[in-house]
């Protein structure tokens, strides 16, 4: 697939509004209602296809960051089969399968490095994660996906790992201990 910002005739940077703008217009052209008994039906039904399946890309990347599925690539290196199918099975949670054919690849590219992290990232090693998607960068700093990928993961170690729902009060074993010894008479913990 194209990428598909492209087939939607948005930038990457173009907010979730745009984006579904852009869809819902492009839509309304291709649908194919609009080509019945006409001899472009068949080309309609394509482009509507892939205009859908744009649409759905974009918005599960945007849903579920890089936890349920990740960007995919649209550089020149993601043209290897292996790696299509190393996408197709992290998609589908398949993480082991994934895995091993990953691990048969002989040549370490950036691509690898990154696959290699969003497995990790799916696995919730968060450090693995993180060196890999820097590995990643770093062979091929130009590659966006890459770079995106890794911002992600900083933003998010800023404030430590932590399980979604978790909220800090300040209650860390430090400051908790911190506390504790300061509250009783015997100057230890208090649990």
């Amino acid at each position: 697939m194209r990428d598909p910002y492209s087939v939607l005739g948005v930038s990457q940077n173009a907010s979730d509004d745009e984006v579904k703008k852009a869809y819902r217009e492009l839509a309304r052209k291709y649908h194919p209602d609009n080509y019945q008994n006409n001899p472009l039906a068949d080309l309609a039904e394509e482009k509507m296809k892939e205009i859908n399946e744009a649409y759905d890309t974009i918005t599960k990347q945007r849903a579920g960051g890089y936890s349920g599925s990740y960007q995919q690539s649209y550089s020149s290196a993601s043209a290897k089969p292996v790696y299509a199918r190393v996408r197709n099975l992290i998609n589908a949670g398949d993480l082991g399968q994934a895995e091993q054919l990953l691990y048969g690849v002989g040549q370490k590219d950036g691509e690898w490095y990154f696959l290699s992290g969003s497995i990790a990232y799916r696995k919730g090693w968060m450090d693995a994660a993180m060196q890999n998607y820097a590995q990643a960068v770093q062979m091929e700093p130009n590659n966006m996906e890459f770079r995106q990928a890794l911002s992600l993961m900083q933003q998010r170690s800023m404030g430590g790992y932590r399980p979604a729902g978790y909220h800090s009060v300040g209650c860390d074993p430090c400051t908790t201990y911190l506390c504790c010894s300061l509250c009783t008479p015997w100057g230890g913990p208090c649990c």
